[in-house]
């Protein structure tokens, strides 16, 4: 499993400094690499690979939509850390990087690498379909605004310190993490032009598989050591951060999490062996803290 990731991240950081090395510099490159290279597993890029060989889809073609959504991973990251975000200094080991590069360069650089994200997807070199294309993007861009990333990182800071219901925490976990992964689910179906049911049935696995990431990032700040998380733990406690954690408990929690791992796994049951590395994955996912 980890030589898989290793791979998968090793493939997508190659894509990604080729086509930035390719670009006019700027003086906001530093800033940009620094929060795109800074040693994440790439789950979400695993994922669509793993749903990829599932529809016999050309390796590369994935690892350059999954550089695509590295950059917005990337970008909702550097924004989150901010002061007026979540506050923390530390990522992945290292300092935010509005820490190391001032609050402004953050959010220049985290507005660039979004961008690029498109630039990528619409680039000449992407060799598929204009009608495919737009569909990527427009899929995209669904899952990165307000319907999706920033949309789930506003209800995260405005449910602090409130009493919020587990449909609402849900829906606040989707939008935050789960719309991304439903773009990795999706985007390998809509590369073979499948109907909107199938791709529809294949966001709806996304974001399950969002959910029980975002549910084990949980479990990881509840119980986890920094040195795991990158990060200082337990703090969505000291912010009073509406989680499943805050309202199931921690072992009830956990029973949600195996729960969904079940629900993903009777759905992709039917393809049999190819499904394999996902389960594989999803696996990894929740035991990433141990």
């Amino acid at each position: 499993m980890q030589k898989q990731l290793n791979k998968v991240a090793k493939d997508t950081n190659i894509f990604l400094k080729t086509f930035i090395k390719k670009q006019k510099r700027s003086e906001l490159i530093i800033p940009m690499q620094y929060g795109l290279f800074s040693g994440g597993k790439k789950i979400r890029s695993k994922i669509l690979i793993d749903i990829g060989s599932l529809f016999k889809i050309n390796y590369s073609l994935l690892i350059t939509i999954g550089a695509a959504v590295e950059c917005i991973h990337a970008y909702s990251l550097i924004h989150d850390d901010l002061p007026c975000m979540d506050n923390d200094s530390l990522r992945r080991g290292k300092p935010s990087t509005h820490v190391k590069f001032g609050e402004s360069t953050a959010v220049l650089a985290g507005n660039s690498l979004l961008t690029m994200a498109f630039e990528i997807l619409s680039h000449k070199s992407f060799n598929i379909s204009e009608k495919t294309k737009n569909c990527l993007i427009n899929k995209i861009s669904e899952c990165s605004g307000h319907l999706g990333i920033a949309g789930g990182q506003y209800l995260d800071l405005s449910y602090e310190r409130k009493n919020v219901s587990q449909k609402n925490i849900i829906e606040m976990e989707i939008k935050k993490t789960g719309k991304l992964f439903s773009f990795c689910c999706a985007a390998p179906l809509i590369l073979k032009n499948k109907s909107k049911k199938e791709i529809k049935k294949f966001e709806d696995i996304g974001a399950d598989i969002g959910l029980l990431f975002q549910v084990a990032d949980d479990l990881i700040d509840y119980k986890g050591s920094h040195l795991i998380a990158g990060k200082k733990t337990g703090k969505d406690k000291n912010r009073g951060k509406a989680t499943l954690i805050s309202l199931l408990g921690y072992k009830n929690t956990i029973k949600y999490a195996n729960d969904l791992i079940i629900k993903i796994n009777n759905k992709i049951k039917r393809y049999n062996s190819k499904s394999k590395n996902l389960s594989k994955t999803l696996n990894y996912i929740l035991n990433r803290n141990k």
